[in-house]
């Protein structure tokens, strides 16, 4: 019987059995080999933070109003970054074809109907290990904050906050020819971020906050663009305080609750700072038609499969999906050195034995 991961209540989650989906007109059925858990939009719902479970979230208007929430527990098949076999094609579909390796949203879950248009252009890219197609959701992501950025080459980019995203930023923005300064409160993660291209590196603790270390790494200039991707007020904070004036901070991180710590009325208002919201449901309104969601995905993915990006040293767990609780917990609890979680399925001949932790 196919299986799915179920969120219970806050806190807990556990992989539950589920009535097979049936294959529909212009469906494939897709076995899930590896599913990536995201840091970010699922650990707010593991923790119980998601806006989504306070508010009721109107689609036509675009606001979060009070009422019954729009997502409630338990919840199942959360998800957005996995990787499959087609096993099985309905009569009208002609791509992608039963036996092919694509990479798509639908769900920590074993077995998936997916509408054939949308993994269409999606095949795993031919030499690339499978586990690493799990990136080019969040890989999107991080080229979207970047284009919103829009980075010159030689201008100075700082890139806060280094995790799974932080670091294909930083090294996206590096690729688009920015110098790029990283920012995080950890040092192995600041060890990556060179890895991937930064010029420099600055822990939060630097002496009067991060933005005053990403300044003093400048010559006290400060840099032309910054991008925050921690999801912390206090970062984006420093983010203000770090670019020039008339500058651009590119606010990527997914913000929860109240924002105490981002003063508006110090470096913002005087330095006449403009804050642009990245989010992965729009691509920026500048590029116009040229650029939407699949291109994201392409170009991300060409820069793997070309080498130019190198996500294996991001891969930090690979469990068992019957281990989810406890992939959730390094996630949520690992102290920093946790980065791309990822559950894995039956499926992939060359995965090996199941019940191993390649961690």
């Amino acid at each position: 019987m196919p299986s799915v991961v179920q969120l219970s209540a806050p806190g807990v989650v556990r992989l539950v059995p589920c009535e097979p989906q049936p294959l529909t007109p212009g469906a494939v059925r897709v076995r899930t080999w590896y599913s990536g858990i995201s840091a970010g939009t699922e650990l707010t719902a593991y923790r119980g933070s998601n806006p989504y479970l306070t508010k009721a979230w109107d689609t036509g208007r675009r606001l979060f109003l009070d009422g019954d929430p729009s997502v409630a527990y338990p919840m199942a098949g959360w998800g957005y970054s996995e990787v499959g076999e087609v096993v099985e094609a309905a009569d009208d579909v002609r791509a992608p074809a039963v036996g092919e390796v694509v990479h798509g949203v639908w769900g920590h879950r074993s077995d998936a109907v997916v509408p054939a248009a949308s993994l269409a252009a999606r095949q795993v890219p031919a030499g690339l290990d499978p586990l690493h197609a799990v990136f080019a959701r969040v890989g999107a992501i991080a080229l979207n904050a970047v284009l919103a950025a829009d980075v010159h080459l030689g201008e100075r980019v700082a890139v806060f906050g280094q995790g799974v995203i932080g670091l294909l930023a930083t090294r996206l923005a590096r690729l688009s020819g920015g110098d790029v300064v990283a920012v995080d409160g950890l040092e192995h993660r600041l060890a990556l971020a060179r890895l991937m291209g930064a010029t420099a590196v600055v822990p939060v603790t630097a002496p009067g906050g991060a933005g005053v270390g990403v300044r003093a790494v400048t010559g006290d200039a400060g840099v032309d663009v910054a991008i925050e991707l921690s999801g912390s007020y206090r970062a984006l904070h420093e983010a203000v305080r770090s670019v020039v004036p008339d500058g651009t901070v590119v606010a990527s991180g997914f913000y929860q609750g109240g924002g105490e710590q981002l003063r508006l009325g110090e470096e913002f208002h005087h330095n006449r700072v403009r804050i642009v919201a990245s989010q992965i449901g729009g691509t920026p309104a500048a590029l116009g038609p040229r650029w939407d969601h699949e291109r994201l995905v392409r170009v991300f993915m060409a820069q793997v499969a070309s080498g130019a990006v190198d996500v294996r040293p991001l891969v930090t767990d690979v469990l068992d999906a019957d281990r989810v609780a406890e992939a959730f917990a390094r996630l949520d609890g690992g102290g920093g050195e946790t980065l791309q979680v990822i559950l894995r399925f039956d499926g992939d001949p060359a995965a090996g034995p199941t019940g191993a932790d390649l961690a």
